[in-house]
C-alpha cells in the first residue's frame, strides 16, 4: 500500500488519474485485490474523496475489464466456467443478467476478475453489465472502505495480527486446495 500511497503523492496534479490507472490495472490482472488502492486512496484523499475515487476506478476498471475479456478471451474457456452459477450467468442476457451480475457482486467472496470475465463470456450488453456493476460495487466498496480505515486506526499490534490471520487462512486454503486435488 505504501507503494500506491507515494505514487499518488508524487503525482502531483495527475495523482487522481494515477489512481484511476492503478484500479483499472488491478482489475484486468484480476487476481490482486482492490483494497491495497482503496486504503492508499483513503490515505492520500482522504475518506469521503478516496472512497468516490475507489467507486470510480472499480467501475471503470470493471468495464475495461469486460470490454478487453469480451474482445481478446472468447476463444479460452477458463475452468470455473463449469459452475453453474456461472453458467447461468453465461447464458443470461437483459434484466436477468443485471439481477444476476447485481447478486454477484453484491456477494463479498466472489472476486471482482471471476465476474467481470464471465460477464465477458456471457451475452450480457455493456450497459446491463455497467449498471449492475454501478449498483452492486457500491455496498462492497462501503464495507471495504470502513474496514480499512479501521485498520488503518489500529496500533501496529493489531495490524501485525491481522496480517498473520490472514496468512495462516491462505496456506489452510492453499494446503486444502492442494489436497482436494490429490484426491
Amino acid at each position: 500500500m505504501n507503494f500506491i500511497s507515494e505514487a499518488l503523492l508524487s503525482s502531483g496534479p495527475f495523482s487522481i488519474a494515477v489512481s484511476l490507472a492503478f484500479n483499472i490495472l488491478i482489475s484486468v490482472l484480476g487476481f490482486i485485490p482492490s483494497v491495497f488502492i482503496t486504503a492508499a486512496n483513503i490515505t492520500v484523499f482522504g475518506f469521503e474523496k478516496g472512497l468516490i475515487l475507489s467507486y470510480m476506478g472499480e467501475i471503470a476498471g470493471a468495464v475495461v475489464s469486460f470490454w478487453l475479456y469480451r474482445k481478446g478471451l472468447q476463444t479460452s474457456k477458463p475452468k470455473f466456467m463449469k459452475n453453474r452459477w456461472v453458467m447461468k450467468l453465461q447464458r443470461s442476457q437483459g434484466i436477468h443478467a443485471f439481477w444476476m451480475i447485481l447478486m454477484l457482486r453484491l456477494l463479498p467472496f466472489i472476486p471482482s476478475g471471476v465476474i467481470n470475465l464471465t460477464a465477458a463470456f456471457s451475452k450480457t450488453g455493456m450497459m446491463i453489465f455497467f449498471l449492475a456493476t454501478s449498483i452492486g460495487k457500491l455496498p462492497a466498496l462501503l464495507v471495504e472502505a470502513y474496514s480499512v480505515t479501521q485498520v488503518l486506526k489500529a496500533s501496529d499490534d493489531v495490524r501485525i495480527v491481522l496480517v498473520l490471520l490472514i496468512l495462516v487462512i491462505a496456506i489452510v486454503y492453499y494446503f486444502n486446495r492442494n489436497k482436494k486435488k490429490g484426491m
